[in-house]
């Protein structure tokens, strides 16, 4: 079966030799583009859209898992996404992955054994698959979900009640509680309420562990929302999402990955 392949690995013998077993295995596998990070791997497949996206879940910068969300977020709604195997070489990663039918995973090192098994999964997968694609494969958000959860964390910080947010030469103490959403804005996070914005310097992916989960949700990779804040979710014609908050006049648009949060009860 002819495809296209893209190879997100940051150890450039390991890419080597998985580009030379693929060759061998699927000889008719054709690989666009091998890349050293997460954020190269979003921006290559979007622009060569590959049918099969191998990708190593420990990068720098922007890791695999990331770069997957990312990639189901950001593909065009005209075109299947790629199938996603996680190379990795930590166990609990991997079976998550498989456990919950996220395509493949393929342990480091790579053996041809193994690596045989996930192309022809592959290939099936390609030959059964929809040619176009409306709304995310449910199981590639539930295994994105697992694989987040499986992360290795430290102890989970204490939560926060107040941000101190600097304005020129002041400091604002601003409430958790009166916080309609968060923004990620390069490396500041914007904090908006009812009466203003406010931009803090801290990582979107350091302050969420500090957020109680029940009350603050993600609903973009760069969008966290104050649940009890949201008035209605509305959804088009063609399946997009969009916010509107109490007390607040705009929208906020909730990306594909986390649409399934708004389902009639």
């Amino acid at each position: 079966m002819s495809a296209t392949g893209l190879i997100a690995e940051d150890e450039p013998l390991l890419a080597a030799n998985l580009t030379m077993m693929l060759a061998k295995l699927w000889p008719d596998l054709r690989i666009v583009a091998t890349v050293t990070h997460g954020a190269a791997a979003v921006e290559q497949a979007l622009a060569q859209r590959p049918d099969v996206v191998f990708l190593d879940i420990r990068m720098p910068q922007v890791s695999g898992l990331e770069a997957a969300e990312s990639l189901a977020e950001d593909w065009p709604g005209d075109a299947p996404l790629p199938l996603i195997v996680f190379v990795t070489a930590y166990d609990q990663y991997a079976l998550r992955a498989f456990d919950h039918a996220a395509v493949d995973y393929v342990l480091k090192p790579v053996e041809a054994d193994r690596l045989a098994v996930t192309c022809r999964r592959l290939q099936a997968a390609l030959a059964s698959r929809n040619k176009t694609r409306a709304e995310l494969p449910v199981e590639l958000i539930t295994a994105l979900s697992a694989l987040r959860s499986a992360e290795p964390e430290a102890a989970a910080p204490p939560r926060l009640r107040v941000l101190q947010a600097s304005g020129g030469n002041t400091i604002h103490m601003v409430p958790v509680a009166d916080v309609l959403y968060f923004e990620a804005a390069d490396k500041y996070v914007e904090v908006v309420t009812a009466a203003r914005r406010f931009l803090i310097r801290i990582p979107l992916r350091q302050l969420l562990p500090q957020l109680d989960p029940g009350q603050f949700w993600q609903v973009h990779r760069a969008t966290v929302v104050r649940a009890d804040a949201i008035d209605t979710a509305t959804r088009d014609d063609s399946g997009k999402v969009e916010l509107t908050l109490k007390g607040h006049p705009g929208k906020v648009a909730v990306s594909r990955l986390y649409a399934h949060l708004f389902k009639p009860m």
